[in-house]
């Protein structure tokens, strides 16, 4: 049995296309996995919340949309880097690192 050349190319074609539909290399935790390591470290996103002077539902926004201040807390509870929970919030797809700048209080 032989294969053509056109399919060779097209098969060749197909690969490539769908290579550029891949997702980021690094994927973001799932929210799940965010809560059930809290729950491992003894706390939960509520009382994270609560004990850094927040409403108890506040870092979860931290869970769904880009927060730096919400997504350090959740990760210095876990014990990792918050660019290690969400790769795609820190690192474009080619790998380099997106800078993230905090807001300071405001001073009285």
């Amino acid at each position: 049995m032989s294969i053509s050349h056109q399919t060779v190319r097209s098969t060749r074609y197909e690969k490539s296309s769908l290579s550029s539909l891949r997702p980021h290399p690094r994927q973001n935790w799932h929210p799940a996995d965010i809560i059930a390591a809290l729950h491992k470290k003894g706390t939960t996103l509520a009382a994270l919340s609560r004990q850094s002077g927040l409403s108890s539902s506040t870092l979860s926004n931290a869970l769904s949309r880009p927060w730096p201040k919400g997504e350090l807390l959740i990760a210095n509870a876990i014990g990792v880097r918050p660019a290690e929970i969400w790769p795609q919030r820190y690192f474009t797809e080619n790998g380099q690192p997106i800078v993230k700048i905090m807001r300071n209080k405001k001073k009285d």
